[in-house]
């Protein structure tokens, strides 16, 4: 999985805040984007998120 200094490091590019593990992806806990973990690499994209309506 991710690495912990890594994940420590990770912000969502669009609100900054931090972001949690949930499953194969990183979830925003301010704006609820949920970006993909391909290959072990978070994919940062915007455009590659999806939004968790909880």
């Amino acid at each position: 999985m991710i690495d912990k200094e890594l994940l420590e490091i990770l912000v969502c590019p669009v609100c900054k805040k931090p972001l949690i593990v949930k499953g194969e992806s990183l979830k925003c806990g301010q704006c609820r984007r949920v970006y993909p973990i391909k290959d072990n690499i978070p994919v940062m994209l915007v455009d590659e998120a999806t939004t968790d309506p909880t």
